[in-house]
C-alpha cells in the first residue's frame, strides 16, 4: 500500500538526515553508548542542521512549520540506523510545546533563539521520587518571595531525560496547597536556569536501555527563580501538562512503530547472511513465517501511526485516540522486536548487534508517557465504560 503521509519535502529531509546519521553518528555511536550519553557539542550540530527550529516561528530563527511529519521522519531514520540522538527528543517533542503555548512574547524572545541553535538545551521535570505517575502528589514547592521578585524552589525530581546536559528545565512545583475539591490545584511551571545557585544534578541514572540519552536526578535547594521565568499562570500547571499529552503519546507511538519496522529490517538482513546446517537461515519455513507475521504487524502499526500523525497535524488527535495509538504501536513493537531478536539466536543478545540495543530501548515505551494500563483506562472511559 502506498503511503500518503509524506511529500517530496519530507523525503528530501529524509535524505539529509540519513546522510547526517551516516557521517556524524554511526562512526562514534559505540563511544556514546559506552559513555552513557551523547556529547554536548552534538546538539550544536543538530541546531546547525535546523532540527530544533522546524516548528519554531521564523521571527525566532525557526522554519515556522506547524507539522510533526518531519519529527516522524527523524523517528524512522534513527531507528533504521539503530541510533538515538541522545536526549534531544525531549527538547523538541516535550519542551517546545510548552514554550509555544505558555511563554509571553518577552519570554519567547529570550528562550527560542537559543533553543533553535542548541545553545540552550531544555528538559522537563515532572516525576518525583515516590510519586511516579501521580503528578498531583508532587512535593516540590516554589514560594513567592516577600518582595515578589522571585520564587524559592525546593524539592527533587527523578527520571529526567536530558537532565545532565540541560541548560533550562521546565520544573513543575507547588505554588499552593491542593484543595479538598481538587488535589491537582496549585501546581505551576517554571523555566529554571540550571546554572542557578542551589540547583544540582544528582546521579546520571543507569538505565536498561536508551543508553545514549542522559537521564538524571535533580535537586533544588532554595533556588531563586525570577518571576519572569514563570510559564503561564500560577496554579494551573496540571492542566497545562494534560494539554500536551496527546502529542507526547503520538511521539512514543510513532517511535515504537519505527523501531518495529527497523527490527524487521535487521532480522531480514541477519537471516539472509547467517548460515546454519549448510543454508541461510532465511530458507527455513519458520523464519519466513515469523518475518511475514512481523511484517503484517508492522504494516498495521504504520497505518495507525500515520493516521495519528495526520490527526495531530490537523489538531484533531483526541486524548483517547492518542492513547489508542500508543497502546497499539508499543505493544506491536514489543512483540515484533522480541521475535526478531529470537531469529538472531545467541547473537541477538549481544549489544554489538542493533537488535539487542533496540530490544532494551523499546521496553520503556510501554511505561513512560503513561503505562499501557493507563492507556487502557483512558480508552475504556472514552468508550463509556
Amino acid at each position: 500500500m502506498r503511503r500518503t503521509v509524506f511529500n517530496e519535502d519530507h523525503e528530501a529531509f529524509r535524505e539529509t538526515i540519513r546522510a547526517f546519521i551516516e557521517a556524524e553518528v554511526v562512526p562514534v555511536y559505540d563511544e556514546w553508548f559506552a559513555a552513557g550519553q551523547a556529547p554536548r557539542d552534538f546538539y550544536y550540530k543538530l541546531g546547525e542542521l535546523g532540527i530544533f527550529g522546524i516548528n519554531v516561528p521564523e521571527e525566532f530563527g525557526g522554519a515556522g512549520l506547524e507539522s510533526h511529519k518531519f519529527e516522524a521522519v527523524l523517528y524512522e531514520e534513527t531507528a533504521r540506523a539503530g541510533v538515538q540522538f541522545g536526549g534531544s527528543g525531549v527538547h523538541v517533542l516535550l519542551a517546545l510545546p510548552y514554550i509555544k503555548m505558555l511563554a509571553t512574547d518577552e519570554q519567547k524572545k529570550r528562550y527560542l533563539p537559543k533553543f533553535v541553535s542548541g545553545e540552550e538545551m531544555w528538559a522537563i521535570a515532572m516525576t518525583e521520587p515516590g510519586t511516579g505517575s501521580d503528578l498531583a502528589g508532587m512535593k516540590s514547592t516554589a514560594k513567592l518571595s516577600e518582595d515578589g521578585t522571585h520564587y524559592v524552589l525546593n524539592g527533587a525530581k527523578t527520571f529526567i531525560t536530558g537532565g545532565v546536559h540541560a541548560d533550562r528545565v521546565i520544573v513543575c512545583a507547588r505554588t499552593a496547597a491542593p484543595t479538598a475539591e481538587d488535589r491537582r490545584h496549585g501546581i505551576s511551571l517554571f523555566a529554571v536556569d540550571t546554572k542557578s545557585e542551589g540547583y544540582s544534578v544528582g546521579r546520571k541514572l543507569d538505565k536498561l536501555g536508551l543508553k545514549t540519552s542522559d537521564t538524571a536526578e535533580l535537586a533544588f535547594v532554595d533556588v531563586k527563580v525570577p518571576v519572569e521565568d514563570l510559564l503561564g499562570e500560577e496554579n494551573k500547571g496540571f492542566y497545562y501538562l494534560g494539554h500536551n499529552l496527546a502529542s507526547e503519546r503520538w511521539g512514543i507511538a510513532f517511535g515504537a512503530y519505527a523501531q518495529a519496522k527497523a527490527a524487521v529490517r535487521f532480522a531480514k538482513q541477519y537471516v539472509q547472511e547467517r548460515t546454519v546446517f549448510g543454508k541461510p537461515v532465511s530458507h527455513f519455513q519458520n523464519t519466513k513465517f515469523e518475518l511475514a507475521a512481523c511484517q503484517a504487524e508492522v504494516d498495521a502499526a504504520e497505518a495507525v501511526a500515520d493516521r495519528a500523525t495526520e490527526a495531530l497535524d490537523a489538531g484533531e488527535l483526541t486524548p483517547a485516540e492518542a492513547a489508542s495509538a500508543k497502546l497499539f504501536c508499543t505493544e506491536v513493537a514489543h512483540r515484533v522486536i522480541d521475535r526478531c531478536l529470537q531469529l538472531h539466536g545467541g547473537y541477538g543478545y549481544m549489544n554489538e548487534y542493533p537488535i539487542a540495543r533496540l530490544y532494551a530501548d523499546n521496553r520503556v515505551n510501554r511505561i513512560y508517557g503513561g503505562t499501557s494500563e493507563i492507556m487502557k483506562s483512558i480508552i475504556a472511559k472514552d468508550m463509556g465504560l
